[in-house]
């Protein structure tokens, strides 16, 4: 009776869509499971050989994400379009600081370590949310002049202009998949189309020529060497530097249909990052084709309730802010996806709410939170209707 009681308080307690609560849940389980399996090697190196040490921090870092999606999906999602403006206010000073102050890693800075407390976050995680809750609000608010090149359209693309390009420099594929998902936006918010393909004309030729530049004079852009050197990767499948690609296929080719099962993975001891850029392929090699196609369902499941929470908003902001939110994970989770199965060049995208991480996941997860917070407050408005009704007809039966 108490565990019923306990059930009843928790169904209460938590608000919003159950599915995507539950396709959060299992997309935890199952990477507690292969964060636990793929970290092996790396506890043996940096941790003399305990493997706990990986799973309690992976466990901390997933627990304290969902404690953030649950906050954040308590709060209206109305506050959401005032806190975009503060958020996007920080996150452009924030992104100079760290394109030339960051820690650098591959000749990318991409981290910035915060004083006094000492915790460094990738500036992008934050970049991605503040830029589409911002996206979504001047979208909504210019709705009566949407078609017009100097009201509308200039003061949308601007701030995406500014945030994508202070990313791009040090990571090409999160500036890509930002603008992507904020072209889309614009398009279901009824920007001119003419002049979204204008400006995807012009920005291509623009990236062309930097590229252009950037072959003459590599130090213009330390990172492109990095990616030239991946593209030529990836177009001859016989080098000896697809290193990463060819055990990540191993991966996948020995897992069969079922798997190795949980903690049998072999690859996980030669691939470079099995618990982060190719955990998917760790996934495959334990669970199976079965584990990976169950993968690929969550995220396509997360997608379609997404699609459903915005058709059930009579606002422009709420069903945009719950589409940008979504299309930004799924457009990772499918190029992560399509890395370890060697349908793209290596990305350096992770595997959203799986591959082990810290901020990622807690922005992964406020993500998810803003979502849940615009289902709730429908799902409320729902109820109330059905309540007004109710009381309606049964006024209307005493009557009679």
């Amino acid at each position: 009776m108490s565990e019923k009681t306990t059930l009843i308080s928790l169904q209460k307690r938590i608000k919003g869509d159950k599915v995507i609560w539950a396709v959060v849940l299992i997309l935890s389980i199952f990477s507690l499971l292969a964060v636990y399996s793929a970290t092996g090697t790396l506890a043996f190196r940096c941790k003399g050989g305990n493997t706990e040490y990986y799973l309690f921090k992976h466990l901390f870092i997933l627990l304290f994400g969902i404690f953030l999606m649950y906050v954040t999906h308590l709060i209206k999602y109305t506050y959401y379009s005032r806190l975009s403006q503060l958020l996007l206010i920080i996150t452009i000073p924030l992104q100079l600081l760290t394109l030339f102050t960051g820690t650098s890693l591959n000749e990318a800075s991409r981290w910035l370590t915060l004083p006094v407390i000492n915790l460094s976050f990738q500036t992008s995680d934050l970049a991605k949310l503040a830029l589409i809750m911002y996206v979504a609000r001047l979208l909504s608010k210019k709705q009566d002049e949407i078609k017009d090149f100097k009201s509308a359209f200039i003061p949308i693309m601007l701030p995406v202009l500014i945030v994508c390009g202070l990313i791009f420099p040090a990571n090409f594929s999160t500036a890509a998949i930002l603008f992507a998902t904020c072209f889309v936006l614009m398009f279901i918010g009824r920007v001119n189309i003419k002049y979204l393909l204008a400006f995807m004309g012009i920005g291509l030729v623009v990236v062309s020529i930097v590229l252009a530049f950037a072959f003459k004079y590599p130090q213009m852009l330390p990172r492109f060497e990095t990616w030239k050197n991946r593209i030529e990767n990836f177009k001859n499948e016989e080098s000896g530097n697809n290193y990463q690609v060819e055990q990540s296929k191993i991966a996948i080719a020995t897992g069969g249909f079922f798997g190795k099962l949980p903690g049998k993975s072999i690859q996980r001891n030669f691939l470079p990052h099995p618990y982060s850029d190719f955990i998917f392929a760790i996934i495959i090699e334990e669970y199976g084709l079965a584990g990976g196609a169950l993968i690929v369902f969550l995220y396509v499941i997360l997608l379609f309730r997404a699609i459903k929470i915005a058709s059930k908003c009579d606002k422009i902001f709420p069903a945009l802010l719950v589409v940008g939110c979504a299309l930004i994970l799924i457009f990772q989770a499918f190029i992560n996806m399509a890395v370890a199965t060697n349908i793209l060049p290596v990305t350096g995208q992770t595997l959203p709410m799986v591959s082990m991480g810290g901020t990622s996941i807690w922005f992964t997860s406020i993500s998810i939170g803003i979502m849940l917070s615009v289902s709730k407050s429908y799902e409320i408005e729902d109820k109330t209707e059905d309540k007004t009704e109710d009381k309606t007809k049964e006024k209307e039966e005493s009557e009679k």
